[in-house]
């Protein structure tokens, strides 16, 4: 049996759970203002002091840090609210991604690095992902890490960040599950990372007619885990190494991937593992799309 519906055009979608959407000539923007403000009021920050970045540069989190235990389902509220912002907010998304991982027994200092990340919020509320419309159909990627950030257990953090031509659409800041012992390894770590997510971002690609027929080029500032995914001769060094993370050389070999070296300071990927002074801080936001809305 087949059923029939009437349907109405609605026009330009404008507002959706949470998102707003703004269209200026040919480009998009989408933000989450209104949710960033009521996160602001609901957590009583709406009259808070902003601060320039999220997380300040050199900052640690243990769950060992001496102060007082705080009320966790206060606590994961504002996390879960923070994570949804990261939606069109990819420039919080390490901060936290950070406070995440103390949600069982938080503490006031954990709350205070929340509130930080809030305060951030109340100085770029109108802030949100520009999109314009390109012919160049390119996938390429940027993949980073931190080495042995996390102070309790020792394990890095891996980041990584997908473009579509000159558009950033999938992001990802996420602890490693590994504790890696060498700078070359936690690079490799990371990359095998994004070639997953490179190979599943070509098979979803192909299936919308935009096939990659070229190999994804990812970007990675360490040349040791570049050699060690392109030359079987490291085998022998590297037999520690989780055998599932040695799917890389297979795609390397098959040209689905390329890992190619790019200098740290132009690392975008960066933003996603650590935190980072103000000036930097700022010129990767402005290189993943983050922008303000007037600037449509």
């Amino acid at each position: 049996m087949t059923l029939e519906f009437e349907m109405t055009d609605l026009g330009l979608m404008s507002y959706y759970l949470g998102m707003e959407i703004q269209q200026k000539g040919n480009q998009i923007f989408v933000s989450q203002k209104g949710y960033a403000e009521k996160i602001l009021k609901n957590f009583r920050m709406d009259n808070c002091q902003p601060t320039s970045t999220p997380i300040s540069c050199g900052t640690k989190l243990s769950n060992f840090d001496g102060s007082a235990k705080i009320d966790p389902s206060l606590f994961r509220s504002l996390v879960g609210s923070l994570r949804y912002l990261t939606c069109t907010r990819p420039d919080i998304l390490y901060g936290v991604g950070l406070i995440s991982r103390y949600m069982e027994t938080p503490t006031i200092t954990h709350m205070k690095m929340a509130k930080r990340i809030l305060r951030y919020v109340k100085g770029t509320p109108e802030y949100g992902l520009t999109y314009s419309p390109s012919t160049h159909f390119k996938l390429y990627g940027y993949s980073d890490s931190d080495w042995g950030g996390d102070v309790d257990d020792r394990k890095s953090t891996t980041g990584f960040i997908f473009f579509l031509g000159d558009t950033a659409f999938t992001w990802c800041s996420k602890k490693q599950p590994i504790v890696t012992l060498s700078t070359c390894e936690v690079e490799y770590v990371s990359a095998a990372s994004s070639v997953c997510h490179a190979i599943w971002l070509r098979r979803l690609l192909k299936m919308i007619h935009i096939p990659q027929e070229e190999a994804t080029p990812i970007y990675v500032d360490n040349k040791s885990a570049i050699a060690l995914a392109k030359n079987p001769v490291f085998h022998d060094r590297s037999k520690h190494i989780d055998t599932r993370y040695h799917y890389i050389r297979e795609c390397v070999e098959k040209k689905v991937v390329e890992l190619t070296y790019i200098k740290t300071n132009d690392q975008i990927a960066d933003i996603f593992t650590k935190p980072l002074k103000f000036e930097d801080f700022v010129r990767l936001r402005a290189w993943i799309g983050v922008t303000k809305r007037d600037q449509v």
